[in-house]
């Protein structure tokens, strides 16, 4: 039992940035859409957590005003001094991609 719980990861926030580009299916072109602070354990829970909240139009925030998370949809996260993260959404899931790709 105590092992258990110290293998469990704490919940913490994590800061994202949401970047689509102006037309679903554009490669080029993206710009930041979306910004807030959701928790989670790790990225990959984040992540899972950001395509459930920004693909249901009840779970999205009032404030959201893009389009719903799709293929080809970047989400930066920020972790500060330890760095910023970028996943791009493919048909397999979320893959982890360089900077570079982001303009």
């Amino acid at each position: 039992m105590v092992y258990s719980l110290l293998l469990k990861k704490r919940i913490q926030s994590y800061d994202i940035t949401i970047f689509q580009t102006p037309k679903f299916g554009e490669k080029k072109g993206y710009h930041e859409v979306y910004r807030c602070m959701i928790k989670g354990q790790s990225h990959q829970h984040v992540m899972e957590k950001v395509f459930q909240t920004f693909n249901v139009a009840d779970t999205m925030p009032s404030d959201y005003e893009a389009r719903y998370l799709s293929t080809g949809d970047i989400v930066l996260i920020d972790e500060g001094k330890k760095g910023q993260f970028y996943y791009k959404l493919k048909p397999e899931g979320w893959k982890r991609i360089n900077r570079i790709h982001v303009r």
